[in-house]
C-alpha cells in the first residue's frame, strides 16, 4: 500500500480505509492533501483487485474543518487562471470519490465545513455523529461553495441548497439528515455500531452487481453534463477569489476579524 503524508491508507479484510491525517489542524485540506486524496481514489479506479467498500474518514477530533489557512493565504494572492486551475484539481478530487467504483462510506464528526462537504457529498453513504457541526460558509468569506455545489445539490437539492448556502449558517447533524446532506445521524457512542451494521450489510451483496448499479445509477441520473458543471463552478471560483468581496471575506478570515459588510467599514480604495 502507498504511503502518503497527509492521509492513512490500509485495508483489512476487502475493507479500504482512508483517514485524513491531519489532526493538529482539524484535517484541513491543503493542496498536498488535495493531490494525495486524488491519487488515492484514482489509484481504486484503476486496480485490477478492488476492495468491497472505501470508508473515509478523519483523525482526531473532527473529520475536515475545510481549507487549511496557509492554503487560503496562497490561493487568495492567485491570479484568475491560476484559480481556475486551483478549482480543476479540487472538482476532479470531488468526481474521482463520486465516481468510484465501489461503494463508498464517509463518517463524519466534530467539523464538516466548506470542501469537507464537498467530499462526503461524492460519497455513497454518510454517516455523522449527531453533534457534528456543518457549515457552508464560503458567503461569509465573500466567495461561494462554487466547486462542491454540482456533488452537494446531488445530495440535498435546491432548495436545501438555497437555505444552507445563501445563510451559511452552522447545523447539526439532525438538520443535516433532514436535508440529506448525511444518511444517518447518531449518537457518537453509536457511530462505529452503525458503520459496522452498513459494512455488514454491503458485505453481503455480489460486488460486480453493486459495482455495475453504481454506474446505472449515475448513467440514469446524469442528465445534467457533470463536465460543463466542473468548468462552470472553477470559473465561478476563480471570479469570485479575486473580487473586492472574495478578497475582503479572505483576508478578516485569516486576521479573525469581521469583514467590511458586517462592521459597514468600506474597503480601501
Amino acid at each position: 500500500m502507498k504511503k502518503y503524508k497527509t492521509i492513512l491508507v490500509s485495508e483489512r479484510k476487502e475493507i479500504r480505509s482512508i483517514v485524513l491525517h491531519r489532526p493538529e489542524v482539524h484535517n484541513a485540506m491543503n493542496e498536498l492533501m488535495i493531490h494525495e486524496l486524488s491519487d488515492v481514489f484514482n489509484r481504486i479506479a484503476e486496480a485490477d483487485k478492488l476492495p468491497r467498500i472505501v470508508i473515509l474518514r478523519g483523525e482526531g477530533k473532527s473529520f475536515c474543518a475545510g481549507a487549511d489557512l496557509n492554503y487560503m493565504k496562497k490561493i487568495a494572492g492567485f491570479g484568475f487562471e491560476k484559480n481556475v486551475v486551483d478549482g480543476q484539481k479540487l472538482a476532479a478530487l470531488f468526481r474521482a470519490v463520486y465516481e468510484c467504483p465501489v461503494p463508498t462510506l464517509a463518517v463524519v464528526h466534530g467539523f464538516a465545513f466548506g470542501g469537507a462537504n464537498g467530499l462526503m457529498a461524492a460519497c455513497d453513504i454518510v454517516v455523522a455523529a449527531e453533534n457534528t457541526q456543518f457549515a457552508f460558509s464560503e458567503v461569509k468569506l465573500g466567495i461561494s461553495p462554487a466547486t462542491i455545489s454540482p456533488f452537494v445539490m446531488k445530495r440535498i437539492g435546491e432548495y436545501g441548497a438555497r437555505e444552507l448556502m445563501l445563510t451559511g449558517k452552522r447545523f447539526d447533524a439532525k438538520e443535516a439528515e433532514k436535508w440529506h446532506l448525511v444518511n444517518w445521524a447518531v449518537a457518537p457512542d453509536q457511530l462505529e455500531e452503525k458503520v459496522q451494521e452498513l459494512v455488514n450489510e454491503i458485505k453481503t451483496t455480489a460486488p460486480i452487481a453493486v459495482r455495475e448499479t453504481k454506474k446505472l445509477i449515475s448513467h440514469i441520473v446524469e442528465g445534467q453534463n457533470l463536465d460543463k458543471n466542473i468548468e462552470f463552478t472553477a470559473q465561478l471560483i476563480a471570479r469570485l477569489r479575486a473580487s473586492d468581496e472574495g478578497q475582503e471575506g479572505m483576508s478578516a478570515f485569516l486576521e479573525k476579524r469581521k469583514p467590511f459588510w458586517v462592521t459597514h467599514r468600506k474597503l480601501k480604495k
